[in-house]
């Protein structure tokens, strides 16, 4: 196993919402390795957590993978797992606070699981800010959304 831990940074995109969508994610310093796709119709935050899922699931967490750094400008996405928010989710069957079921649940469940499975932390940057890679992965994103 690799102790070095890998920082990967993860972004979604949407032009309208819902509409068209793309994710994409990267590994720092230089971006690779690196993948993205895109749907038809979706929302922002189904991308930005299709991103963190799909990159957790290319980079072998769970299994060969050592610890992993989420970078996102997603609050979404951080502040689930900062504050555990997937906990209570769960916890109800996937039901929110008003009992009604959570947004997203098809790809918050197995991201759950993937990240219950490895050493996988959390932490947020400002879109838009300058930051080289968070620039990089919101390119991968735009250019994986449908035309």
């Amino acid at each position: 196993m690799n102790d070095d831990i890998i920082t990967v940074y993860t972004d979604g995109a949407c032009s309208g919402n819902p509409g068209p969508g793309g994710w994409g994610w990267a590994v720092a310093p230089d971006g690779e390795p690196s993948g993205s796709g895109g749907e038809e119709r979706t929302t922002n935050q189904r991308m930005e957590l299709q991103a963190v899922l799909e990159a957790l699931r290319s980079l072998g967490v769970g299994s060969e993978a050592g610890p992993v750094e989420v970078v996102s400008d997603s609050t979404y996405v951080v502040n689930c797992f900062r504050d555990g928010w997937w906990k209570n989710w769960r916890r109800n069957g996937w039901k929110n606070s008003k009992k009604q079921p959570v947004a997203n649940a098809d790809i918050w469940e197995p991201l759950v699981e993937l990240v219950e499975s490895g050493d996988v932390r959390f932490r947020w940057v400002k879109g838009h800010s300058g930051d080289p890679m968070n620039d990089r992965v919101d390119a991968l994103a735009v250019a994986a959304v449908p035309k």
